[in-house]
């Protein structure tokens, strides 16, 4: 129950978090200034007991997942920056919900980055097309029509 309680405000926290730097994209006229957020983890990574790995556990990580990972989350969270000002907080956040979603059955599928193998049931797919039609439904302005 913890755990789904953290979960949950992670998610909150991402809204909170996208829209307000959002904000501070339009307002810097740049989506990818609003990104330097990530020097307040260095901050805090300087400021906390856990310290800098050595360099012996730096020298056995794959230079992929320190580069790459990295790439991903600066264009994810730039496209956020960017697209909350032009879709608006709650429908980026279904599509971006349901793009972690998918990506994560897939991840979870194949074992990727040794997380543990789940294959994709007839069950998990029932309810990723629940979650597209909600998000349709979410997204769609009827009375417009």
């Amino acid at each position: 129950m913890l755990f789904t309680l953290l979960a949950f405000f992670a998610g909150a926290a991402i809204a909170l978090q996208a829209s307000m730097n959002a904000q501070l994209g339009m307002l810097l006229k740049s989506p990818i200034l609003a990104t330097v957020c990530a020097l307040f983890s260095l901050v805090i990574l300087g400021v906390s007991s856990a310290g800098a790995p050595n360099y012996k556990v730096i020298s056995h990580i794959p230079w992929y997942l320190w580069g790459v990972g990295g790439i991903f989350s600066a264009v994810g969270v730039g496209l956020c920056y960017f697209l909350i000002p032009k879709m608006g907080v709650g429908n980026l956040m279904s599509m971006v919900l349901s793009g972690q979603l998918l990506m994560a059955m897939l991840i979870t599928h194949f074992g990727w980055f040794n997380v543990q193998q789940a294959s994709i049931s007839p069950q998990k797919l029932l309810g990723i097309s629940a979650m597209l039609i909600g998000l349709i439904l979410v997204n769609k302005d009827f009375s417009a029509s």
